[in-house]
């Protein structure tokens, strides 16, 4: 065989191992091609899966978190996509250390945790599924069964945490449901005893200052929101990789910070008609973006030095529905003596203790304890420009009676 060949048909292997053939029921980048990248956490017992996704090149990791139980098997967190590579990886696991036993969706919003649950299950025909209470469709409300959950496998993780079969290795807290006009929110936070690990959903994130590996495998996306304008042609550096992944973090968590302006569509054709790269992996030449010259503040406060927070929709949107039930829920997991803590998206692991997650709540507290609250005004304020939007967002839907009104902070 001819070295070409040979070369081809290797490509075409890999491309068949990251292959994810049902894209088109949550089309997002990468659509039907999704690298896994397996990190051992504590040894011998947590492990992280990543894979990516993201709209318009804003891409974030998706993560799937692997516990190893006492008797032997695996417990898996928020499954990802089940593609070749992921599950070939997940398999090395059982070979070592047994087969896995409960799978855990651990949300009822998140279609891109929910849609990977059903196909992931299937694998592993043995494994026991748990879902958080209160699940539902839109634009149907149709039975779990109907959405790929095997139904003689699944049930729902009941309210006492002490009834399940993994009780003496794990414990949890379910936050809400918090009803949401036509949808609802809600979140099980899982904490393994014996590794002292805290898995949770969208709940807290951190943010690295540089992209995480999986973000690397494909610099692509982060090149192109490194440009300024669409004429750019950027070079592939550590430095236009650290750029674009920066401001991809300001989008994902704000839809469009205040440093971000958005030019006229006259404009932005015009600019694509003269982009060097015109062609469809580059959106024909459109970039309707322009950052201004300060924009990195914005991504330092973000960020600060790296601790928890709550992502600003979540803030603005969701959890000031219901800050007396997110608090009582927060001081729950904050009772756990967890010394890490395992998101399901950004940066992974963080070390974290209880106090300094419940901080990370503060936002919904009126009188918050002085240093408590990332979001605090006399403590780590953020740019109030940069929730613009959200706040626009918010009046607007709770106007047209789509969503109730935030309850006062407690």
């Amino acid at each position: 065989m001819a070295d070409d060949e040979r070369t081809l048909n290797e490509e075409q292997i890999h491309l068949r191992d990251f292959s994810w053939s049902f894209w088109f029921t949550l089309p997002l980048y990468p659509f039907g091609s999704r690298r896994t990248i397996r990190k051992e956490v504590v040894q011998d017992t947590v492990w992280t899966f990543d894979q990516l996704q993201g709209i318009f090149y804003v891409v974030v990791p998706i993560r799937m978190t692997v516990v190893k139980l006492d008797e032997g098997g695996l417990l898996v967190y928020a499954p990802v996509a089940p593609t070749p590579e992921c599950i070939r990886l997940v398999k090395e696991l059982v070979a070592e250390h047994g087969d896995v036993k409960y799978i855990i969706l651990p949300t009822i919003s998140g279609l891109e945790h929910k849609v990977f649950v059903g196909p992931f299950a299937r694998c592993f025909p043995l494994a026991q599924v748990f879902v958080a209470p209160s699940q539902w469709s839109f634009p149907l409300n149709l039975p779990l069964s109907w959405l790929g959950l095997p139904s003689k496998r699944t049930q729902v993780l009941p309210q006492d945490s002490r009834t399940t079969p993994f009780a003496n290795q794990f414990d949890y807290a379910i936050l809400g449901p918090i009803y949401l006009g036509p949808g609802k929110f809600a979140e099980v936070a899982f904490f393994h005893k014996r590794s002292r690990s805290l898995l949770v959903t969208d709940s807290v994130i951190s943010i690295p200052e540089d992209p995480p590996a999986i973000v690397q495998l494909d610099p692509y996306p982060l090149l192109f929101h490194a440009k300024e304008q669409a004429s750019d042609i950027v070079a592939n550096t550590q430095a236009n990789r650290q750029k674009g992944w920066q401001r991809i973090s300001l989008f994902t968590l704000y839809f469009q910070p205040g440093v971000l302006e958005v030019p006229k569509w006259g404009e932005v054709f015009r600019n694509a008609l003269k982009a060097p790269e015109r062609s469809k992996k580059a959106y024909f030449g459109l970039f309707p973006f322009r950052w201004k010259p300060d924009w990195k503040r914005s991504f330092d406060a973000l960020r600060g030095d790296g601790r928890l927070f709550v992502a600003p929709i979540l803030q603005t949107l969701i959890l000031n529905r219901a800050p007396k039930e997110t608090i009582e829920w927060a001081d729950k997991v904050a009772s756990w003596d967890f010394q890490r803590i395992i998101p399901c998206h950004f940066d992974s692991p963080i070390q974290a203790e209880p106090h300094q997650f419940r901080q990370a709540f503060s936002f919904l507290e009126k009188q918050p304890s002085q240093g408590a609250g990332l979001f605090s005004s006399s403590t780590y304020p953020l740019p109030e420009q940069d929730f613009q939007l959200l706040k626009v967002l918010d009046k607007g839907l709770n106007k047209l009676g789509i969503v109730p009104p935030a309850k006062e902070k407690v």
